[in-house]
């Protein structure tokens, strides 16, 4: 059997044809585009730009399996969410010291990263925005659920998550927690998100800061209240509601 082709060159190539699915949202000032540090930046930049968006970040941290780390066990995000996976507790046998012991350390990182990123800790304000959150791919949809948590007390008009390439474990788990998801691709056989990418090299925690400081440069020329939605011919997403 031939090797299923690679669909997207790289994270921009990706947010740039995610942003042809968003089109409805743009030219628009309650609109802001969420990116999830590190790897979902350069997609969430390239959703940001076509949109005439306003572009910020929540910083998410996964929590390793102790001695697994690549096994996710939960997550934590800005504002102090986390959430935890208690079969995959259950599975490994991890203790309460184990994962408070995990949650302290990677909160430290999270909020260094913050800092690093936005110059302050803390969520971005969403208070009656209509927010997009954008990842380069949603495998379980815990990273994502965890931004979620972190900007849904502060009452946002609608949260629409995003991404080129999703599961569709990972969109059943979110379905009942935001107003729509958008997926490009929803393979019945996902693997992983790499899978579905010809480059997908880590992304560095400098070209975040540059991505985020060349938006914010261009802060001054995004949407006012009297501007014009810009028309488009918008793509039919694979998974919404």
């Amino acid at each position: 059997m031939q090797p299923q082709p690679k669909h997207f060159k790289d994270r921009y190539h990706a947010g740039q044809m995610l942003a042809e699915a968003l089109m409805e949202y743009a030219y628009r000032s309650d609109v802001i585009v969420i990116g999830l540090p590190r790897d979902g930046m350069p997609t969430a930049f390239e959703v940001a730009r076509k949109l005439h968006a306003r572009l910020d970040i929540v910083v998410v941290r996964k929590l390793g399996v102790p001695g697994w780390e690549k096994i996710a066990m939960g997550a934590i995000a800005s504002g102090g969410v986390r959430i935890l996976e208690d079969d995959v507790m259950l599975r490994e046998s991890i203790t309460p010291q184990e994962v408070r012991a995990s949650t302290l350390w990677h909160m430290e990182e999270l909020h260094r990263l913050e800092l690093k990123y936005r110059g302050h800790a803390g969520a971005p304000d969403v208070e009656g925005k209509t927010v997009i959150i954008v990842d380069d791919g949603i495998a379980t949809g815990m990273t994502i659920h965890s931004a979620v948590r972190a900007l849904r007390p502060q009452d946002p008009a609608a949260i629409i998550i995003c991404a080129p390439t999703a599961s569709r474990d990972g969109c059943e788990r979110m379905r009942p927690l935001v107003d729509a998801i958008v997926a490009l691709m929803i393979p019945d056989e996902f693997d992983s998100i790499g899978r579905w990418y010809e480059s997908f090299n880590q992304t560095s925690d400098d070209e975040v800061r540059r991505l985020l400081d060349e938006a914010r440069e261009h802060a001054d020329r995004l949407p006012t209240e009297d501007m014009q939605q810009e028309k488009s011919d918008i793509p039919t997403p694979v998974f919404s509601h």
